[in-house]
């Protein structure tokens, strides 16, 4: 069974193609997040293989309370491929704790750069800087895919150090503590035509449409699916992401 989140598609694309190679079921954590689903999880014969952006060098919390939260049943192998932008540090750590917590064999780890949606911190890429950077990634998403159909272990390695350690740890709390809200969130009334797909795209239910406009709750991950999928680029985070270029993965 392939479980994948995703907000602009990186994760979507990756978990995709590892399906098709393995012509197993592919999940999407989001939808099961948005219908409050908590039914137990089953792969009789196939490992349960996780694909995820990393937030703030780690697996997004809302992913880790998901997983710590449900009960899979079936396989005790499990893989766990991560996107990201700009590093991951010491996220393998937090995995090889999850692992353990869930009993699972962790048969791979694997990371793969693909473009950044983190507008809030990072100027973002255009169109053509993104389909180079997933470009380069083709090469590696092949192997992994390869090597999860054969049932090959393998394993990226991640940063080593202090530093990395706090990242993933001490400074990703830090993180979510006092950055990740939606108090930012707000909308350009010219360019907002009332559609609905940042409430439809929302995992968390956190956006609600009054008079068909959207406003924000205060259970936000910073997914950033509802701002950079905005088909008018209506939504915007306080003054930090004007003028920024919004981004979805293109295969084309």
């Amino acid at each position: 069974m392939i479980l994948y989140f995703s907000a602009t598609g990186n994760s979507q694309y990756v978990a995709e193609r590892i399906a098709k190679e393995t012509k197993d079921e592919i999940v999407s954590l989001n939808l099961l997040m948005k219908q409050n689903k908590q039914d137990d999880l089953i792969s009789e014969t196939k490992p349960f293989v996780f694909v995820c952006p990393t937030y703030a060098w780690r697996l997004p919390r809302v992913v880790e309370e998901y997983i710590r939260k449900t009960t899979f049943k079936g396989s005790h192998k499990a893989y766990f491929v991560l996107t990201y932008g700009g590093e991951t540090a010491s996220a393998s750590n937090q995995v090889k704790k999850l692992c353990q917590y869930k009993g699972w064999d962790l048969q791979g780890y694997a990371q793969v750069k693909m473009p950044d949606n983190y507008l809030l911190l990072f100027p973002g890429v255009d169109k053509a800087t993104a389909k180079e950077i997933n470009k380069k990634a083709e090469p590696l998403i092949n192997q992994i895919l390869v090597d999860i159909h054969n049932g090959n272990h393998f394993s990226s390695m991640d940063e080593k150090g202090v530093v990395s350690q706090l990242k993933s740890g001490l400074i990703n709390g830090i993180f979510y503590r006092f950055l990740v809200n939606a108090k930012g969130f707000h909308i350009e009334e010219t360019k907002c035509v009332s559609c609905g797909k940042c409430a439809e795209l929302c995992p968390l239910n956190n956006i609600i449409l009054t008079d068909g406009k959207p406003l924000w709750g205060n259970h936000c991950t910073h997914c950033m699916a509802c701002l950079h999928r905005c088909p008018t680029e209506a939504i915007e985070y306080k003054k930090k992401t004007q003028s920024k270029p919004r981004y979805f993965f293109d295969s084309k």
